[in-house]
């Protein structure tokens, strides 16, 4: 899925790869069934989509830290992002970025959305499964990336869109990468894309990478604003390498 190339939010310099990276669509996937990924959250930036977001708890949302663009806001509980309750649907957000970011290269692309308000979990909104500290992802996992970005016809949806995509072993993920003259941050997992034709490209971002019905990875970037796969892998932030950061924000109700 993608959700406008012209959004400058998703494309990125990345200093340490000495090449040009970016934020994702959802390529070759299919619309999601409604109601079928409760989790999900479209963060926005003066009232219009940039990028992907999961439900963490009922005051947090988590999302990629790339996606800062200044004041932003978030909306939960809809299939599609035209179609929103402005007064129950959308939320301000005091933003949680991890203290060691500073770009996609040198990795930590993962930030906490605090909610201005408790949100109510139940029919049409739910948490997300978090992975275990230290769970490892096996290749050829088969796992789905899903948003509201672009799609492979290169215009916008305003629906919910899913594709199923399978990890990639990361030490053939990083000589693929390095063939290219690039060196992958660390703490990663890698999907998609590099010889098959599903993946994700701008605008979803922040989005998921869910495995075993556990949301493992975050959608990070990918090779030069391409999404006509295949290249090279996708990568994700591994959220299972993050998790005693997140716990602590999520227990003080603060960022830390």
């Amino acid at each position: 899925m993608m959700h406008g190339l012209h959004k400058p939010l998703l494309f990125l310099a990345v200093i340490c790869l000495g090449r040009k990276a970016l934020g994702s669509e959802i390529i070759n996937g299919e619309e999601a069934k409604k109601n079928s990924l409760k989790y999900m959250a479209s963060v926005q930036h003066n009232g219009k989509h940039v990028c992907g977001g999961l439900i963490v708890s009922n005051d947090f949302v988590i999302t990629a830290a790339h996606c800062d663009k200044g004041e932003m806001t978030v909306v939960l509980g809809t299939h599609n992002i035209k179609r929103i309750n402005e007064k129950q649907m959308r939320h301000k957000v005091m933003k949680c970025k991890h203290p060691s970011f500073k770009d996609v290269g040198h990795g930590n692309d993962i930030m906490l959305l605090k909610l201005s308000r408790r949100v109510k979990l139940g029919k049409s909104l739910k948490t997300v499964n978090l992975p275990n500290p230290g769970e490892i992802v096996e290749a050829n996992t088969k796992c789905h990336v899903a948003g509201w970005g672009l799609t492979e016809r290169g215009s916008g949806t305003d629906k919910l869109r899913v594709a199923n995509v399978s990890t990639i072993d990361l030490e053939l993920c990083q000589r693929e990468w390095i063939r290219s003259k690039l060196t992958l941050p660390p703490n990663i997992i890698c999907a998609g894309g590099y010889k098959t034709d599903k993946g994700a490209c701008q605008g979803d971002s922040g989005g998921p990478l869910v495995c075993n019905n556990k949301a493992v990875g975050i959608v990070s970037f990918n090779l030069n604003k391409n999404c006509n796969y295949s290249n090279l892998p996708n990568i994700y932030t591994d959220i299972s390498k993050f998790l005693p950061w997140i716990k602590n924000i999520l227990k003080r109700k603060k960022c830390v």
